[in-house]
């Protein structure tokens, strides 16, 4: 018998993502997908973040098993306190399949992510992705993209103005 999704989330410590990888091989369908969700709320920060990473990978490929899940993706940005979790839910929300209202929710939330310089580098670098790919959704957030962009690139940060530089060539 073959070890539990529990089981393949749980042990070692922060730094490693453990058998992460070998959930998301697990994972064939929304019923599947559902059940890892959960883990989102689960007591033990590292199974979160495990959760969350697999989650993270799957919806590359699978965005769609997100959709039923985007008032509890936006809940848990709003209560989100653990960095792991945030940098993970900072590239879920733009995959979410969201309404215009909630896209301001969403925009609102990653900004203050990504101008945040409290924030967790990793945080600020997912937020800012997302915040161009809502802005891609929607025209009308290019404006204030841009002027989010400016007031990051301000504080010289190599890894985020790397991720910046990134979208304006592709924007190019």
């Amino acid at each position: 018998m073959g070890k539990s999704l529990r089981e393949k989330l749980s042990g070692s410590d922060l730094r490693s993502i453990g058998e992460a990888n070998l959930v998301i091989g697990d994972i064939k369908n929304q019923s599947e997908f559902d059940i890892l969700f959960q883990y989102l709320y689960d007591n033990e920060r590292l199974i979160v973040m495990r959760a969350a990473d697999a989650i993270e990978k799957i919806s590359l490929t699978h965005s769609e098993y997100l959709y039923s899940h985007k008032v509890d993706i936006i809940n848990l940005c709003s209560s989100a306190t653990d960095i792991e979790l945030k940098w993970h839910l900072a590239l879920l929300i733009s995959r979410s399949s969201l309404l215009v209202s909630e896209q301001a929710i969403a925009f609102n939330i990653l900004k203050k992510w990504a101008i945040n310089p409290k924030e967790s580098r990793i945080v600020r670098v997912n937020a800012i992705q997302s915040l161009y790919e809502l802005s891609k959704q929607n025209s009308s957030f290019k404006a204030d993209f841009l002027s989010i962009i400016n007031i990051v690139q301000e504080e010289n940060i190599a890894s985020i103005n790397a991720r910046i530089r990134k979208i304006l060539t592709s924007e190019a």
